[in-house]
């Protein structure tokens, strides 16, 4: 194996990490920042929209450019500009310049979010074996770290603008140098036109897998909290636990991910993420009491975790040019990520948040039989051994 392979998987990786870091590190100081500005919830609420919309339209544009730049390029710009995106969100004076600047953040990380998937998938196929779900590890890492880093930062005072600001001046830097470590995507024929035309069905049927994965995960993220503290009673401190215990059951399937594909393939791990994503939502929504919830969520984080990474592993193979298929399904994904938290305050509003999340078994369920349209063989770019000179020929 090459020094320059073996630089470019880890360069992905921390690429991975260095955006779960910056976005990880607003979210978690959202409430420093509420209180800087004085925002309302509801202003805050229409504050992530414009985040997420902005990334969303990024990603909707992606196919043509990621079939004429490649991944390389991309990254090589989006990933600084979106360290400079978080530096003007830490600065941002007042409201106006504060949704012009998360505008600004949340289509930088869009180009980055498509284009380290694809630089991911570049690299899984230069080894020849299942990677993704080892990147995607990364990016709870990161996380993972904001939460623990932000909890510090509140612990000695230190307020919105440094903590954020640091973060994103740090990580500039980080994100020039491995550029260096990126590889380049192999030139594929007619790329460039395959862009534009519509994809193969299978690039849609993951990207609605992943729309599904996607909700759930919004959801989570968004409601957890809430469920825990006004149905089951939960004290603040412990409602607050349901989430990183989430993230902490991903970041543990994630590391094992790849080894589990490598053996069951991503047919059969999608349907049982599925049928446990579903069924541990269920334990969640049936708890009498806030711990065994508590509990259930980490079970819920292992179910959902590679479902993601195997989608968009799988759609960077469909294609002879992974980055225009990556942003197709990507794209939907982040849709599902944007609509779920939504349809849950609909349902809530209508009913009780506990029927509306009744929603999280319903897309477990919608995931186990939609992965039973995958086809059954792993594809070869993936599974096949890979000699050490085909490997130099992609190797920068």
């Amino acid at each position: 194996m090459t020094r320059s392979l073996r630089s470019a998987r880890y360069g992905a990786v921390l690429t991975f990490v260095l955006g779960g870091l910056m976005v990880g590190t607003m979210t978690v100081r959202i409430p420093a920042l509420t209180d800087k500005l004085g925002l309302s919830e509801s202003t805050v609420g229409a504050v992530l929209l414009v985040w997420g919309l902005g990334a969303l339209v990024t990603m909707q544009s992606m196919r043509r450019i990621m079939a004429r730049a490649g991944s390389r390029a991309v990254l090589r710009i989006g990933g600084p500009l979106t360290a400079l995106g978080l530096v003007a969100v830490a600065f941002a004076p007042n409201l106006p310049s504060l949704m012009v600047a998360v505008a600004f953040f949340g289509m930088a990380f869009g180009t980055v979010d498509v284009a380290m998937n694809a630089q991911g998938s570049t690299v899984e196929q230069a080894y020849g074996r299942p990677l993704m779900n080892g990147m995607h590890a990364g990016w709870c890492v990161g996380a993972i770290s904001a939460g623990g880093l932000g909890s510090l930062a509140i612990a000695v005072g230190l307020p919105f603008t440094a903590n954020v600001a640091l973060i994103g001046l740090v990580s500039l830097p980080v994100m020039v140098l491995i550029g260096r470590t990126y590889l380049p995507e192999p030139p594929a024929a007619g790329a460039t036109t395959a862009a534009r035309r519509r994809m193969p069905p299978i690039v849609y049927l993951l990207g609605a897998i992943m729309f599904f994965a996607f909700m759930v995960e919004g959801t989570v993220a968004d409601w957890n909290g809430l469920y825990m503290r006004n149905e089951l009673g939960a004290p603040e401190a412990l409602a607050a636990l349901g989430y990183p215990v989430f993230e902490l059951g991903m970041l543990i399937a994630r590391l094992t991910g790849d080894r589990l594909r490598t053996r069951f393939g991503v047919r059969g791990m999608l349907t049982v993420s599925g049928v446990a994503t579903a069924g541990f939502f269920a334990v969640v929504l049936m708890a009498p009491a806030a711990l065994v919830a508590v509990f259930a969520m980490f079970f819920v984080g292992l179910g959902v975790a590679t479902i993601s990474p195997l989608t968009l592993s799988l759609a960077g193979t469909a294609t002879d040019s992974p980055g225009p298929a990556i942003a197709q399904a990507g794209a939907m994904g982040y849709a599902g990520l944007l609509l779920g938290p939504v349809v849950i305050g609909f349902i809530s509003d209508a009913t009780t948040l506990r029927t509306a999340l009744g929603i999280g078994v319903v897309l477990g369920v919608l995931i186990a039989a939609a992965s039973r349209f995958l086809p059954r063989s792993e594809p070869a770019a993936i599974t096949s051994s890979v000699t050490l000179t085909e490997r130099e020929t992609v190797a920068v």
